[in-house]
């Protein structure tokens, strides 16, 4: 099996050892700091604005959606984390190596638009929570939301564990906040328990439930996690250290995307006390206002700081995620403020025309929806190949289970995209 250098150079691997110590204990688990970077991105605008829709539309109908796209993110992070792990490479760099410059520069054109589509509803995401709080203008709430993430970028990689305490430390107010709520408005257990039967018996509760799945399965994670766990195998450890370091990895993401789900459920189970039955509440923004006046000024204040924690951690991700595309699809780096202008100036441009923020998070999980087949699809091609992973190679059930989830969610997804247009064409 071929170990080589990846995405970061040698000099910055090392730092990255330095800043966390040793990254495998007794144990021989990563730090789950890593894990949370990935699952702050299940937990983004997007989330808030699919899960209050159902919710609101629904009840506690389509928990079991919440439920099972938790549970496929899971596996698809799991196996990203096994690539990165068992081979010292990315998702990218394999993509460059086994398909042909051509291929693998179109799927790193989709990525970059991938990164820029979550970067749009991050960015837009802080934006209405700055308006929410302090009534900011949407462009100015977004230069503000992208000037924060990016100071938090600094830190990374030269001192990545504080980057990694920050995340995580926005990921905790972000669950908070939500507990908070649902212990103001009560959850209907027994309802929320029958919601975990699958069914779509209502129309247009096929459209809500793949705006679950494809703000759930976010690509540029996929890609993220196997570039972070591929730089804690460079020095070469043997086979034993890499089994154990995926067994770690298997209960961290179990942790991690557990939490997210959690803060899914939470979000769908505020929307469903509070505003099943009422009519217009289809947004973020109707979502703060009648919160408001239903259980009081408190609640609504913790949804705007949970949607703002939730736009600036998702945002930082968002950006590193875009330079472990570059630097795997193309094997180039571009100095960090650059990259963050790229991704942001489409949002920043947008919130500045005075585009709908409910519209703009819409089509950008349009356009994540295009990027889930082309991350899904490689990875579970490379992680079943025993040329790429030795024996560590995922079992046949394992890929027919991720095959089929697959299926699912881009069958889900053109549904969605469909719908979108129809929308945006009336």
């Amino acid at each position: 099996m071929v170990l080589k250098g990846g995405v970061a150079s040698v000099e910055l691997l090392d730092q990255a050892r330095r800043a966390t110590g040793s990254q495998r204990g007794a144990s021989g688990r990563l730090l789950i700091g890593s894990t949370f970077i990935a699952a702050v991105a299940y937990i983004d605008p997007g989330n808030f604005a699919t899960n209050t829709m159902a919710g609101s539309r629904y009840g506690y109908q389509l928990v079991w959606v919440v439920v099972f796209a938790n549970v496929v993110a899971m596996l698809i992070q799991f196996l990203s984390a096994k690539l990165g792990i068992a081979t010292g490479r990315s998702l990218p760099e394999w993509c460059r190596e086994r398909f042909s410059p051509v291929v693998s520069r179109l799927l790193w054109l989709q990525a970059e638009l991938v990164c820029i589509a979550t970067d749009i509803a991050e960015i837009v995401g802080g934006a209405l929570a700055l308006y929410l709080l302090f009534g900011l203008s949407p462009f100015i709430g977004g230069l503000i939301t992208a000037c924060v993430s990016l100071a938090i970028l600094v830190l990374q990689p030269d001192h990545r564990r504080s980057f990694e305490a920050i995340v995580m430390a926005l990921f905790a107010a972000v669950m908070i906040a939500f507990l908070y709520q649902v212990a103001i408005v009560g959850a209907d257990v027994p309802a929320m328990v029958n919601g975990l039967v699958p069914r779509l018996s209502e129309p247009g509760m096929a459209l809500v439930a793949a705006g679950i799945i494809g703000a759930t399965v976010m690509p540029h994670v996929i890609y993220l996690h196997s570039t972070m766990t591929a730089q804690f195998v460079q020095d070469r450890p043997p086979l034993s250290e890499r089994l154990s370091l995926i067994r770690g990895q298997r209960t961290d993401i179990v942790v991690a995307l557990g939490l997210a789900g959690l803060v899914n459920v939470l979000i769908l189970t505020i929307a469903a006390q509070a505003f099943f039955g009422l009519d217009g509440v289809e947004t973020i923004s109707q979502a703060h206002a009648l919160l408001g006046s239903l259980v009081g000024p408190m609640a609504a204040t913790a949804l705007a700081l949970a949607l703002l924690a939730s736009g600036i951690a998702s945002s930082c991700v968002g950006t590193y995620a875009g330079e472990a595309v570059m630097a795997g699809f193309l094997g180039a780096r571009m100095p960090r403020l650059l990259r963050r202008l790229i991704t942001v100036l489409p949002a920043l441009v947008l919130l500045a025309v005075g585009i709908d923020a409910s519209v703009a998070l819409v089509l950008s999980q349009v356009v994540l929806s295009f990027g889930i087949p082309f991350a899904v699809v490689p990875l579970l091609w490379f992680t079943a190949r025993k040329d790429v992973m030795g024996d560590m190679a995922s079992r046949r059930w394992v890929t027919v289970i991720g095959a089929a989830a697959a299926t699912l969610i881009i069958l889900l997804n053109f549904t969605l995209l469909q719908e979108a247009y129809l929308s945006l064409a009336t």
